[in-house]
């Protein structure tokens, strides 16, 4: 019997543009979900490169990685510092205005 081989997805890899990138994280945001949040800035760093955006944070790729997934818990000031190294911003809407 053949086993399938098979690899993990990683949207990373389909990340290239940058206004995707942040579409990506304005619909995490909007989840409200913490471990959501993290996980799309994840990617987005990994689409970046993970070893740039440590060196623009001073912080370590270890770190990021293990911050920035579903079950990481990052403090406000990494994902400001990530957040200003990947050149996006975050901005606020009050509830039912237009965005």
């Amino acid at each position: 019997m053949l086993k399938d081989h098979t690899t993990p997805f990683d949207a990373s890899e389909y990340l290239e543009d940058a206004g995707i990138q942040a579409e990506l994280l304005s619909e995490a945001l909007a989840t409200g979900k913490a471990s959501v949040i993290a996980h799309a800035i994840g990617t987005i760093a990994r689409a970046r490169g993970m070893s740039d955006i440590a060196r623009a944070t001073g912080l370590s790729r270890g770190s990021l990685y293990a911050a920035l997934n579903q079950e990481g818990n990052p403090s406000l000031d990494t994902i400001m510092k990530v957040i200003a190294a990947l050149d996006l911003e975050l901005r606020a809407n009050a509830k039912g205005a237009a965005a």
